[in-house]
């Protein structure tokens, strides 16, 4: 990685540090490419049955991996990620509607409660830090929520991630503590992240396929997490029974984090 006093004149763009970032996550917890696969796969999978998603198409092994033509249909962006392990950058808007408890139970619909919050802040690069592979924003973030809902990563339902590109919903499911260390890549190869699996992540489509309206995208994640804890998704992207939700989103990389626990409250 160039030092910061290169870094800071040129300008490296978010890809470039995201290149940095799996190189030395792979090589340190070997994730592996084929589960990086798994996460834009399962990704594009979801947000095509999204109809506000800005990617609404599946994609195949064969396309985009396993062929001759894989090099020119998902030609390398920054080593070791390609274009479909990037998210696009979309336009959009969100909203949610903040009451006080008692009121929310009168509108007719399950309230959602904030359980809990969390926001850390780490160094602007990655080179600044003491373990380029430690997102400790990220943990701080998560910790501080779970702290104040009572709660654990294990409790959680259903979560969406920060997946700006597809080692980040890896790396940050292990920060967050639903996966260990080098366990996070092996948990998605193994569908476990997938609707219907352990702990199904990013529902949405997520960045990935859902899209990244930059300032929109957190609030994003909460209203996705809203529906599902509401169960007012079709069968097909509805966590069965999902009473908890978790998000986490980024700003920079990893720069800033702010996360929620969420609770369906019963009226």
């Amino acid at each position: 990685m160039p030092p910061p006093q290169f870094d800071y004149p040129s300008g490296t763009p978010l890809p470039g540090m995201a290149g940095f970032f799996p190189r030395l996550y792979m090589e340190k917890y070997g994730v592996t490419r084929e589960q990086l696969l798994a996460i834009t796969l399962k990704n594009q999978e979801m947000g095509a049955l999204n109809p506000y998603a800005h990617v609404e198409m599946t994609l195949d092994r064969e396309g985009i991996y396993d062929s001759p033509h894989a090099v020119v249909n998902n030609p390398l962006a920054a080593d070791p990620l390609h274009l479909y392990d990037l998210c696009p950058v979309s336009d959009g808007a969100a909203a949610v509607v903040l009451c006080p408890l008692d009121m929310a139970k009168k509108l007719g619909k399950p309230p959602v409660l904030i359980a809990g919050f969390g926001q850390a802040t780490d160094t602007h690069t990655l080179q600044e830090r003491e373990d380029p592979t430690d997102l400790k924003a990220v943990t701080l973030a998560a910790q501080q929520a779970f702290e104040m809902a009572k709660m654990k990563p294990s409790d959680i339902d259903v979560a969406e991630l920060h997946d700006a590109f597809t080692i980040l919903e890896i790396a940050e499911s292990e920060h967050v503590g639903f996966f260990k260390k080098g366990e996070g890549g092996k948990a998605a190869l193994a569908g476990k992240t997938r609707l219907g699996g352990q702990l199904p992540i990013n529902v949405s489509g997520g960045l990935k396929a859902r899209g990244h309206p930059v300032g929109a995208t957190g609030v994003a994640q909460v209203v996705d997490i809203v529906w599902q804890l509401r169960h007012e998704l079709p069968e097909n992207r509805q966590v069965k029974n999902a009473k908890t939700g978790f998000t986490i989103n980024f700003g920079g990389f990893g720069n800033n984090i702010v996360s929620f626990v969420l609770k369906r409250v019963e009226s």
